[in-house]
């Protein structure tokens, strides 16, 4: 082939290659779309949807601030899973007053605990939480008391709140306050399905 004509057909190729979708590229964005954290974390939570699981408390600190819970059952329920609200009815014993809410905000995740009595009215100390300050991670996200806990209860304004789902494995709830002491975390068994508790007061 002559060398011009060589030329202008490696040009032709190389112009051709430039205009041509990067199917790579296309590849990392749908890859970036499914190993967002925090999607990762819904999904994997919204899979327990409609199944309950025992647990047990794995810390407490300081010694005797959750001798409440010594010696009762503890059972949480995935009961309700919409869109974008997610309801876990936490049962200690005979007590179904405590439901954790995970939803998702236009900035992230928000878990809210909403408390009620017997007769299904709410408590004086209810729906305090925090919002996700950051994307965390597939498996446990943390949740830094907000503004209205801080009015709320201000002894909990220092207050995160820490929820992990190991898939096929283990869910965890943890409460700590900053600077002090305080930790609560009970840990649930999810290779063990148990039937499904009463439902939570209020519902």
């Amino acid at each position: 082939m002559e060398q011009p004509k060589r030329c202008a057909l490696l040009i032709a190729l190389m112009l051709a290659g430039a205009c041509a979708p990067d199917d790579r590229a296309a590849g990392a964005g749908e890859q970036g779309a499914a190993s967002d954290p925090q999607q990762a974390f819904w999904s994997g939570l919204a899979q327990l949807c409609g199944r309950a699981y025992q647990g047990e408390i794995v810390a407490s600190a300081p010694a005797g601030a959750d001798d409440d819970f010594a010696g009762q059952e503890m059972v949480m329920h995935v009961r309700e899973c919409e869109e974008d609200v997610i309801r876990i009815p936490f049962h200690v014993g005979d007590d179904r007053s405590r439901t954790w809410v995970i939803s998702r905000t236009a900035d992230g995740l928000r878990l809210k605990h909403d408390h009620r009595h017997e007769d299904g009215s709410p408590d004086e100390i209810t729906m305090y939480g925090g919002d996700t300050s950051d994307q965390g991670t597939a498996t446990t996200q943390e949740f830094p008391a907000d503004a209205e806990t801080a009015a709320m209860l201000p002894a909990a304004a220092t207050n995160v709140w820490t929820v992990g789902v190991q898939p096929g494995r283990t869910f965890t709830y943890e409460l700590r306050r900053e600077g002090t002491g305080r930790l609560f975390r009970v840990a649930f068994d999810l290779t063990e399905p148990v039937p499904a508790p009463s439902a939570p007061w209020g519902s």
